[in-house]
């Protein structure tokens, strides 16, 4: 029996709580814990492991019996970690303001502190033995399913630093988060954006609210919002230069302590990316903007205006078309777009869709949005906010669903120590499966104004996450590439440089305000540097990958699975080139940039 009581949402339909979801419609949290009880109970096995771990320590390099002994406690103990960590961090997905929920993942996070902080002497003792020694002990066959990681582990050598100087770091690296914590709150909690007026009343501007009102088909209500949304950056911009500044320069003065030539080669390091791959990216997107510019030649034309403002890029050119997608529809929809890539793959996802690994609907107090967490031991979960009116909800289901289905496939072809698959690799099999939904949807489209609802939507996808993204890379490597030669990261410079970009990638029909520069210094991504233009990379591979499948057979298709199993056991260039794309050369993007103008062009002749 369900409980009555309901909060309304602000388009008048109900939110319930979560006692009044259905079983069926939440996710079976069963493959890691059944209850919370027996978390609690494996919390005090992973805390009560603390006492063993000094045994080890002098150890590792006795003998490889020895160091494989370590590495089996590691990896049992991370294994246990892992399944703790995914359930409570579920458990408070469900509902943020559940007090057991909260009180679970402050446990989890206090014990594993403690845990990590006593292993914290591990990693430098196993990168002092010596190579020769090291060399005799990876022969041997305990050490088998170590190999991966140790040799990774082992390429961090040279940069690191004595005992005494990593303890500093680690003091110290408590600090290094400052600015992105500083700028987080700033911008999410004491900037106060005001309202808005629209033909619906006075409305509330926020961050969360800025993207709903850059849609809004009035013109004149996206650009009050816009003014508005910029002024509260601008009485801060200084600040926000400060932060963003202070934050670049710490990423300097890291890969100048660990040994690296600059910020962008630490950051690329762990994955083993060539520092090309990122210039190759931003050169094919510079060489390929006239695609991107008659995209914004025909938006100038469609929305009627005379100068093509910046409020004026979200607001849909085609709009939204009313179709309601059950859920169970929706996993048929993704079902028939995924044919391609068997029964097997399609039964797997279609059974855990229907079943439950994702938590559907909306809930009070559930986060928003959506993600996958995959595990090793547990099912590869996901969380969504679904809505069966609004056809992007089945893009994301099927984005997850690829997400899910990588996990799942890495965690059963590798032992724990390499499963884990990076993020450089990991947007290539969700962006995958969209471009396969895509498709599907374009060929079977029962209405024009469909067909050009999705053809619109897959190129403003490739718009944000190609485009978009490469402009945000290309960014950071200018601010760092500033940093590290002398130039002072001012407000005006930093003002300087993101104008210039923004007038090379919207192009001559674009019209900037004066604050329109001021983007640059409210980017969440910029404070994690060297992160976006994976995304780009992704999506490139992606749309690779899917042609490659689709015109290929059952080998395209097979290389295509390698790299959903081969999870960490390979480098991301190596793993991808594995499954048929080389993304060290600037080929994928140029091809990616062809699909994008060939979008441009269907839009052109339908719109």
């Amino acid at each position: 029996m369900y409980t009555r009581l309901v909060i309304m949402a602000d388009n008048g339909t109900t939110i319930p709580l979560r006692s009044g979801v259905k079983a069926e419609d939440r996710w079976d949290l069963s493959s890691l814990y059944p209850n919370d009880k027996a978390w609690a109970g494996d919390l005090g096995k992973y805390t009560a492991l603390l006492e063993k771990i000094p045994a080890f320590r002098g150890t590792l390099g006795r003998s490889a019996e020895a160091l494989a002994d370590y590495l089996d406690f590691s990896r049992d103990l991370g294994i246990l970690e892992e399944k703790l960590g995914c359930y409570s961090e579920l458990r408070e997905t469900e509902d943020e303001g559940a007090g057991d929920a909260k009180t679970m993942a402050g446990k989890f996070a206090m014990a594993a502190a403690r845990i990590q902080a006593a292993l914290s002497w591990a990693v430098p003792e196993i990168q002092s033995i010596p190579e020769g020694d090291m060399a005799a002990f990876l022969a041997h066959p305990r050490l088998g399913e170590y190999a991966v990681y140790l040799k990774k582990l082992l390429r961090f050598k040279p940069h690191v630093l004595s005992d005494k100087e990593e303890r500093l770091l680690a003091l110290h690296a408590e600090g290094e988060d400052t600015a992105h914590n500083a700028f987080s709150v700033l911008t999410n909690v004491d900037l106060d954006f005001g309202a808005v007026e629209t033909k619906e009343g006075r409305l509330p501007l926020s961050q969360s609210t800025w993207t709903v009102f850059m849609e809004n088909p009035d013109r004149d209500t996206r650009r009050r919002a816009y003014t508005a949304f910029y002024e509260a950056f601008g009485a801060h911009k200084t600040t926000l230069a400060a932060l963003y500044s202070g934050s670049v320069k710490q990423d300097a003065i890291r890969a100048r302590i660990r040994g690296f030539p600059s910020a962008r080669a630490a950051a690329l390091f762990p994955d083993n990316v060539d520092e090309a791959v990122y210039d190759n990216l931003v050169a094919a997107v510079n060489a390929n903007l006239e695609p991107l510019h008659r995209y914004y030649s025909l938006r100038k034309r469609v929305l009627g205006v005379d100068k093509l403002r910046h409020y004026d890029v979200y607001v849909p050119l085609v709009p939204g078309i009313r179709r309601t997608t059950s859920w169970e529809e929706a996993v048929d929809l993704i079902s028939a777009a995924l044919s391609p890539l068997g029964d097997e793959y399609v039964s797997i996802l279609r059974e855990g869709l229907l079943g439950r690994w994702a938590d559907r609907y909306e809930n009070k107090g559930k986060r928003s949005g959506a993600f996958s967490s995959g595990s090793y031991t547990g099912i590869p979960y996901i969380l969504m906010n679904y809505k069966d009116d609004a056809i992007r909800d089945v893009f994301t289901l099927a984005h997850e669903g690829g997400h899910s289905m990588h996990s799942w496939y890495s965690a059963r072809a590798n032992p724990f120590t390499q499963y884990n698959y990076t993020i450089f690799e990991a947007e290539v099999a969700s962006t995958f499966n969209e471009e396969l939904l895509f498709r599907r949807l374009e060929k079977t489209a029962a209405t024009p104004e469909l067909k050009r609802y999705i053809i619109n939507k897959r190129a403003d996808d490739f718009l944000s996450t190609l485009y978009r993204q490469t402009m945000f890379a290309e960014f950071e490597r200018i601010t760092h590439e500033l940093e590290e030669g002398g130039t002072p990261l001012t407000l005006e410079v930093l003002r300087g440089e993101y104008r210039k970009l923004l007038e090379k990638y919207f192009g001559p029909e674009m019209v900037f305000e004066e604050e329109s520069d001021l983007e640059g210094l409210r980017i969440p991504h910029f404070y994690r540097a060297f992160y976006v233009y994976k995304y780009a990379t992704g999506i490139s591979a992606s749309h690779a990958l899917a042609e490659r499948v689709l015109e290929g057979g059952a080998g395209e298709r097979e290389d295509y699975f390698s790299f959903l199993k081969s999870g960490g056991s390979r480098f991301p260039i190596e793993s991808l080139k594995a499954a048929g794309v080389d993304m060290s050369t600037p080929e994928p993007v140029e091809r990616a940039c062809r699909a994008f103008g060939r979008l441009v062009s269907k839009l052109e002749d339908l719109l």
